[in-house]
């Protein structure tokens, strides 16, 4: 199978809910084809997005998940609800997100990242969910003070820092290897650029690493989170767990 590459739209437009798309093809595992989503593929931790497909006859695909079709990463995947109809190869189609969920886990995506400013260590492993969140981290033997971490978490997401993306080189990342804080997943390349989500502002940053995921504005839309486990996975090996408190 052959299709052009999908147009990731969620990457400039995480707010949008809706898109006016063609499907162009089917995937090797019946995943439908798109010439551009809003959707979230799955990945970097981030769970695939949910949503509906619509025809402009009405007819209505619910959207299970949504993957990438390609190991290069430039076609993405949305998977139907099982024994639903599809439409068929250039039909126009309008998509609507499960923004709800996607908003949860654009809020708890950024949440980790401010979680691997208050634990500055290496980052092992990952897991964004709707409600809970986790990071690993490779520590040395060490007592914490959980409350004092959560004062810290609080006082970062309290002071509503900006959230924004840019772009660097594949040299220029080469260059600056303190960037990458994850040791299981490497940034994507190939493009020749990879994007960085920044906390804060270029003069005064929180954090700055490469992520390809989807994230609120500012860290005040975070809401109230605090750590309620730390658990022992190894010899240096941290489990870190977040949750929202509403």
């Amino acid at each position: 199978m052959t299709v052009a590459a999908t147009l990731p739209a969620f990457r400039d437009e995480p707010y949008r809910t809706s898109i006016e798309a063609t499907v162009i093809g089917i995937g090797e595992r019946g995943g439908l084809i798109l010439d551009r989503t809003i959707f979230y593929p799955t990945g970097g931790g981030q769970p695939g997005d949910r949503g509906v497909l619509t025809a402009a006859d009405g007819a209505a695909t619910g959207i299970a998940t949504t993957v990438w079709e390609d190991a290069e990463k430039t076609v993405i995947a949305h998977v139907a609800i099982e024994d639903m109809a599809v439409p068929a190869i250039g039909t126009p189609v309008r998509l609507d997100l499960d923004w709800p969920r996607r908003h949860r886990l654009m809020r708890m995506h950024t949440a980790l990242h401010l979680l691997s400013v208050v634990l500055p260590y290496p980052v092992t492993g990952g897991s964004i969910g709707e409600d809970e969140g986790r990071l690993d981290f490779d520590i040395p033997e060490a007592d914490f003070d959980r409350d004092a971490l959560n004062a810290r978490l609080a006082e970062l997401v309290a002071a509503n820092h900006p959230v924004s993306t840019e772009w660097i080189t594949d040299a220029e990342l080469d260059a600056a290897p303190e960037l990458v804080k994850t040791m299981s997943v490497a940034p994507p390349r190939g493009s020749g650029r990879i994007r960085l989500l920044r906390i804060g502002t270029p003069e005064a940053s929180i954090d700055l690493q490469p992520c390809g995921g989807t994230h609120v504005a500012a860290t005040g839309e975070i809401g109230r989170v605090e750590i309620v486990k730390i658990e022992k996975k190894g010899k240096i090996n941290r489990r870190v767990r977040i949750r929202f408190v509403d």
